[in-house]
This record gives C-alpha cells, structure tokens and sequence, in this order.
C-alpha cells in the first residue's frame, strides 16, 4: 500500500487533464483565428485574382492587387467589430495591424507562391475550373500553414489575443 496521500496521488492527473483543457482551448482560439484571417484574406484574394486575371494584368501585377486586396479586408474584418464597440480608430489600427500582419503575410506568401507554381493557374482566369480549383487550393494550404503560426502569437499573448481583449467593450 503507498504511503502517498491520495491527494497528492490525483494531483498529476489533474494537472494533466488542466493542461489537456488549455491546449484544447488554445487550439480552438487558434483555428478561430485562422479562419478568421482566412475569410479576409480570401475576400481580397478572389478578388485581386479575378480582377488581375480578367483585365490580363501580368501575375505580379495580379499578385500585387490580390495581396493588397487581402491585407485590405484582413485588417477590416478585424476593425469593424472593434469600431462598432466604441473603440476609436487610433486604438484599433494599431490592434488589427498587430493582430493580423503576421497571419496574413504568411497566408498571402503561401497562397501565391501555389498560384505562381501550379502550371497555367494564374493564365486560366477565373472562367476555368483549374483556376477556381488552384485558388481553393492555395487558400486551404494557406491556412494550415498559419494555423501553427497563429497558435504561436496566441500562446504568447499576441496575434489575435490582442483583438480578444477588447471584444467586451
């Protein structure tokens, strides 16, 4: 028979079980963030690809609209709540370019890096499969790529745990 409390016996697994929850939770905040980042970046994204492609811009001049695109609505999806909640402007820049910057950056590194590399993508244009196909594609790598990245900010209280905060105002 062990001479260990039974207290002290329950109390590795409780902490395990603690730490189980919290990385559950982190993960769930993490891929909450991601998506987020991810419906911003592809609003601007789908849209700078069609333009870009439809009006037969070169695909840097595309990739340059659609990158900008993203960063664009990114950051407005992130503000917009901010803004509806009182916050002034001046407080919410700061927030949504400190939450945002990195996940963006790397999903729009990412998604067209895969639509520079996958063959006739950027030259099919938005009326053929392969283009639509390829850009899903692209985004859906995208976000698991910065799934890990935003995971990273949150448990280091950066990233989207900076927008966080200020949801209850």
């Amino acid at each position: 028979m062990s001479t260990v409390p039974e207290a002290s016996r329950a109390a590795p697994n409780e902490h395990a079980v603690s730490e189980a929850a919290a990385g559950a939770a982190l993960n769930s905040l993490a891929f909450s963030a991601t998506v987020h980042c991810l419906t911003g970046c592809a609003i601007g994204e789908v849209l700078g690809m069609v333009i870009g492609t439809s009006m037969g811009l070169t695909d840097l001049q595309t990739v340059a609209l659609a990158v900008s695109l993203a960063f664009l609505f990114g950051y407005s999806l992130t503000m917009i709540p901010l803004l509806r909640s009182g916050l002034a402007l001046a407080a919410v820049l700061p927030l949504a370019f400190a939450s945002d910057t990195l996940s963006i950056t790397v999903m729009e590194i990412v998604d067209n890096l895969i639509m520079l590399l996958i063959p006739g993508a950027m030259d099919a244009g938005p009326t053929r499969l392969l283009f639509w196909a390829s850009l899903a594609a692209a985004l859906l790598i995208a976000g698991t790529v910065a799934f890990p990245v935003n995971r990273w900010l949150i448990s280091r209280g950066k990233g989207h745990a900076v927008v966080h905060q200020h949801h209850a105002h």
